[in-house]
């Protein structure tokens, strides 16, 4: 199968980032932006730039995404969200390398170095929170309501099934249904994004 025969339903993220080999796919573009957006502006926070100096840096991790990304290969055995944080990271220090290069530059490079390993020391819970709770969010409003409030009470809140399914008026069977749908999209959608 070409990337152009990839469907635009076709929402695994091992095929996402396949898609995103060319800048012609829009709608791959603008599914990893939604993903993305929030968990690389968290890091930016994180790491104590202001929220406009945050958003300056995501949008140029994202002109540098859409040059990267044509010659990225991803390999299961190695981590894409290490990629992106070095990405980030490097993106970050360029920023920072311009300033001091300008007449009154207000970091020496000793400082840069300090700064730019905060963006390193990120959690690993960190990132699979941000991105599992970016990604709940995008796919939502992929299921009808009652199918989503079934899993969401059963798996997430912990509600015993034969509760939930008296509260939605659906059978026990429905309950794990739903949240084996739900599940199963989940890990769909971050397959190769949690490594």
């Amino acid at each position: 199968m070409t990337l152009s025969q990839t469907s635009q339903h076709d929402s695994t993220s091992a095929s996402l980032l396949k898609r995103l080999h060319g800048p012609a796919d829009q709608a791959a573009w603008d599914q990893f932006v939604r993903l993305y957006t929030p968990l690389l502006f968290y890091w930016a926070r994180k790491a104590g730039l202001a929220e406009a100096d945050s958003a300056d840096l995501v949008q140029d991790v994202f002109c540098v995404l859409v040059r990267k990304m044509p010659e990225f290969r991803y390999d299961p055995s190695k981590s894409f969200r290490a990629w992106m944080r070095t990405v980030l990271r490097n993106t970050w220090i360029n920023r920072r390398r311009q300033k001091i290069a300008e007449p009154h530059g207000d970091l020496k490079e000793i400082e840069l170095h300090k700064l730019s390993d905060e963006l390193v020391e990120l959690e690993e819970a960190e990132y699979r929170q941000q991105l599992v709770a970016r990604a709940i969010e995008l796919m939502q409003k992929e299921f009808e309501p009652s199918t989503w409030q079934a899993c969401w009470r059963f798996a997430v809140v912990g509600q015993p099934a034969g509760e939930v399914a008296r509260e939605l008026g659906m059978s026990v069977n429905a309950v794990y249904l739903a949240k084996s749908r739900v599940m199963s999209r989940l890990r769909r959608e971050l397959e190769g994004l949690l490594d």
